[in-house]
Parts: structure tokens; C-alpha cells; sequence
């Protein structure tokens, strides 16, 4: 896993977004993916909300997705495979980059057709824990047409990346500003940060 983290970080170096295609393995996508059509089928995904803490609101006019956080006491094990993974990703950026990172938080996303998260940081004005954001996408052969591209705007330069299956992107959570376009399927992920509390 190694070479994996090395190309996430390494890429992250080269343009403010580290991006590995293959993060996790095809089977833990798959249960992965399994999972969370599961807690939508109980209904255990939530409309996502924006700002934090006592600021928390919802806007389905900037953020139209459903979550359901992960959580290691949810004893499943495959919420924990990934989160273990996790682990060694984080241990391998504190010792190789020194970033001190001390925790972290991740859910998974649900984007209904229809839906899209408009232009916004991901660090709180009023929290810096969050230090990097990490998404890792659980979509099957998906398609130019089917939309979804998370979009990241650095000063004049935009880059599109497409949610494909097993791909994870990277990068610091107060730098850039990005935006989920509008997807035209259900687009899938598990999206966090990386906190130093």
C-alpha cells in the first residue's frame, strides 16, 4: 500500500491535488458500495447540512446529498477495513511529510440524480482542525455523460476530476475551492478530512 500512498502524496506535491486511482482494493469497493445501498434501503442516510456545530443548516439550494457517518462503533467491518486503512494512510503522511495529523471523519455521500454541492471550502471559518480533504468514489462504470465531476477552482485554473470507481482525490481544506457539478445517476462516495485536533 505503500507505492499507493507515495502517489497519493507525491501528486499532492506536484498540483495542490494528490490523485491515486486504485486507493482501495475491488473487493472492499464493492462491499463498500453494498453497505451504503444498505443504510439507504433502512433510510439511515441524512440530508447533508452545511457550517458546523450550533451553525449547522440545511440548504438543498447549495447541498443536495444524503450522508450516514462512519464510525468504528458501528462494528461493521468493512466501515472499519476502510477506516483501517485510513489509519495507515495517516500514519505514512506523519511520518513522511511531518503534517501532525491527529484524527479524522468520514461518511458516506449519496448524490442522488439531481444533485450537486455548490463552491466551498471545507475548512470552518471558525474550526481549523480540518487540514485535508479525502475523497474516495464508489462508482461503477461511470460515464463522461453521467456528470458528477468534482470540480477544483485554483485561482484561474479549473480542474475536473471524474468520480470513478476506486479513485481517491486529495488536498488541503482551506486552499481549494471545488464544487460537485450536477449528477445525472446516483454518485457515490466516502468523503472526509484529515484533522489535527
Amino acid at each position: 500500500m505503500e507505492d499507493c500512498f507515495e502517489t497519493l502524496i507525491s501528486s499532492y506535491l506536484d498540483s495542490k491535488v494528490g490523485i491515486v486511482e486504485h486507493f482501495v482494493s475491488e473487493e472492499l469497493a464493492q462491499h463498500l458500495l453494498k453497505r451504503l445501498f444498505e443504510l439507504k434501503e433502512q433510510n439511515l442516510l441524512k440530508a447533508a447540512g452545511i457550517g458546523n456545530a450550533a451553525k449547522l443548516t440545511q440548504n438543498s439550494a447549495i447541498r443536495s446529498d444524503a450522508i450516514y457517518w462512519l464510525d468504528r462503533a458501528n462494528n461493521n467491518e468493512h466501515e472499519n477495513a476502510f477506516l483501517d486503512q485510513v489509519d495507515d494512510f495517516v500514519s505514512y503522511l506523519n511520518r513522511s511529510c511531518y503534517t501532525g495529523i491527529t484524527g479524522y471523519e468520514f461518511h458516506f455521500a449519496l448524490f442522488d440524480k439531481g444533485s450537486f454541492y455548490r463552491k466551498h471550502l471545507d475548512q470552518f471559518q471558525d474550526n481549523s482542525s480540518r487540514q485535508f480533504s479525502m475523497i474516495t468514489y464508489l462508482n461503477e462504470n461511470w460515464q463522461p455523460e453521467d456528470g458528477g465531476e468534482l470540480c477544483i477552482y485554483d485561482g484561474d485554473e479549473t480542474q475536473k476530476i471524474a468520480p470513478t470507481n476506486r479513485k481517491t482525490v486529495f488536498f488541503k481544506s482551506n486552499e481549494l475551492v471545488h464544487e460537485v457539478l450536477e449528477s445525472h445517476k446516483p454518485r457515490l462516495s466516502v468523503t472526509g478530512w484529515l484533522r489535527r485536533d
